[in-house]
């Protein structure tokens, strides 16, 4: 009885933690429209819509294993508002992102399940290049006041 409840507990906690990921990821989806919008020039805002692209990824891959771990389709919903100001927005962004970085591999780290295992360490991989970008951005943004 004890390895079974165990083995549960891990499951809902996976499930609980891809609900939190897809609504991250859809979040970000929703800010980084309104992100590229505000940006200073073409390419700036061509780097913030391409971010978007992987987010819209991600959300689609965590999307396909939560029905395929619940059978059921997730409901995703914004978490958090997204600044109207560009550089808040870049900082926002900047923040989310590093803290996506260490939950995907919180999540990598816990599963065994050599798929799950890959796809949140690549995904962490693409959010952390993410912040990247975002901190680029942010410094500039901040120099050329």
């Amino acid at each position: 009885m004890y390895p079974y409840s165990a083995v549960s507990r891990q499951t809902n906690k996976l499930i609980t933690d891809i609900e939190k990921a897809i609504n991250g990821e859809y979040t970000a989806i929703q800010c980084y429209t309104s992100l590229a919008k505000m940006a200073p020039s073409e390419a700036v805002k061509k780097r913030i819509l391409e971010i978007r692209r992987d987010e819209q990824r991600h959300f689609q891959q965590f999307t396909q294993l939560y029905t395929q771990l619940t059978g059921r389709q997730p409901q995703p919903k914004v978490i958090e508002n997204c600044p109207n100001k560009y550089m808040k927005g870049l900082e926002a962004a900047l923040k989310d992102e590093q803290e996506a970085v260490d939950f995907y591999l919180s999540i990598s780290d816990e599963t065994s399940n050599q798929y799950i295992k890959e796809l949140f360490r690549r995904t962490a991989a693409d959010e952390q290049n993410h912040a990247v970008w975002f901190l680029y951005y942010f410094t500039k943004g901040r120099t050329s006041r």
